[in-house]
């Protein structure tokens, strides 16, 4: 838990850096100098931590499934961030952990009973309290985005669990990095704008914050149940409702944050559910 807790702190605020570059810069170039930027400490770190040759014994396949994943993902957020409000953004992406339950059904054989179900189908009807159909400022194009993204997340972390039995921490966040970068790269390149001097500080924050939310949040799937940690992704609601109001000065609608209430409590739901049938 305090691992994703972790994650969940560095990734609001590197969220918050990487809506400021879209601003500035191509969605697909923000994607890419999020991948770039990470590399450096990432690979440090893995050789600190491990070696050269862990980087090396790895389930090739899986780590290449989770590298498209990676690259999709972060088009598709960083879209999303220069369309939506941070708060609308990660109340619809809250939808990953729900999605995480039901993926964990198929691929890791874990059991759901009707009430975990129930849970799950209360939290998409969240979702839509979010979403209002119809209302002005929808953001159509931005909200696909960002179910896209909470879709290839899920399925990312399901697949941490599964290749987590082998593979060291630190491969699977180096080569998801890695992927990421070469892929979001070679998509950027066509529209690549030169980088202005004040944005430096702003890539290294997101180099610093986006390893620190990578390691925190694999280290948690990896070592404990993926119905039990992921409602903790939840916090990081709290963080983008201050960084909204002091960076951009945005208030969150009403519906969101009632929609996020009934995501959330699905999830902390699933997340008591869990612990009690553990004990």
């Amino acid at each position: 838990m305090a691992y994703m807790l972790t994650g969940v702190a560095a990734f609001a605020i590197m969220d918050a850096s990487l809506k400021w570059l879209t601003a500035f810069y191509p969605s697909a170039q923000v994607a890419a100098l999020r991948g770039l930027a990470a590399l450096p400490v990432v690979f440090a770190w893995a050789l600190y931590a491990g070696g050269a040759g862990q980087l090396m014994r790895i389930r090739w396949p899986l780590h290449l499934i989770r590298g498209v994943l990676a690259v999709f993902m972060m088009l598709s957020f960083t879209f999303a961030l220069k369309e939506l409000s941070l708060a609308k953004a990660y109340a619809l992406f809250f939808v990953a952990p729900l999605l995480i339950a039901v993926f964990s059904i198929f691929m890791l054989g874990e059991r759901v009973q009707r009430t975990q179900w129930v849970a799950i189908l209360v939290g998409f009807a969240g979702v839509m309290i979010v979403l209002r159909p119809g209302a002005v400022g929808f953001g159509l194009l931005g909200t696909i985005a960002v179910l896209g993204t909470a879709f290839c997340y899920a399925l990312s972390s399901v697949l941490v669990k599964i290749i987590g039995r082998t593979d060291s921490t630190q491969s699977m966040i180096f080569w998801m990095t890695c992927m990421l970068s070469i892929g979001a790269t070679l998509i950027a390149l066509s529209d690549w704008q030169p980088i202005e001097r004040q944005h430096f500080a702003l890539i290294g924050t997101i180099a610093i914050t986006g390893a620190i939310g990578q390691w925190g949040i694999t280290e948690a799937f990896k070592r404990a149940p993926a119905a039990s940690v992921a409602p903790l992704e939840y916090s990081g609601l709290a963080w983008v409702i201050l960084i909204d109001l002091f960076v951009w000065s945005v208030k969150p609608e009403w519906q969101t944050l009632a929609g996020a209430a009934v995501i959330i409590g699905s999830g902390l739901y699933l997340l008591r559910f869990e612990a009690r049938r553990q004990l």
